[in-house]
């Protein structure tokens, strides 16, 4: 009988903490972390706030989808290049948003392409919390 209560404990747990941990990602932790020392207010990113972002065009006519296509699940075509872009979205591409350096030069190179200036620690989480979100 003790027995099965800390079994069914224990189940209830996991069933909890696994969807919360296949959604972890340390990158968006750290942008949590930084988001967190600019602004003291800041409660958390919003996956809303981020495809928005990923359709708002810039002063240079450019959006995200310009190239990613509508939906991060698809591959894309650089706009002026016509190079083809693997998906975006790591349920469709697991090697995507897992290495700091890559994430922060393509933010760098793509927010200044497409908004015309760089992206706030705001707008790159929800930016990523969008893109993570997509099933």
């Amino acid at each position: 009988m003790k027995f099965q209560h800390h079994f069914r404990t224990l189940f209830t747990s996991l069933a909890v903490a696994l969807p919360l941990l296949a959604n972890a990602n340390p990158i968006l932790d750290s942008y949590k972390a930084q988001a967190k020392t600019e602004n003291p207010a800041f409660k958390d990113f919003s996956a809303a706030a981020g495809q928005k972002l990923y359709t708002t065009q810039g002063p240079n006519q450019l959006a995200c989808s310009s190239c990613h296509s509508d939906s991060p699940k698809n591959a894309g075509q650089h706009a002026k290049s016509n190079k083809v872009i693997e998906p975006m979205a790591p349920s469709v591409n697991p090697q995507r948003f897992t290495d700091a350096a890559k994430v922060e030069k393509w933010f760098k190179r793509n927010c200044n392409d497409a908004l015309g200036r760089a992206c706030t620690t705001q707008e790159k989480g929800d930016f990523m919390s969008y893109v993570l979100s997509v099933k």
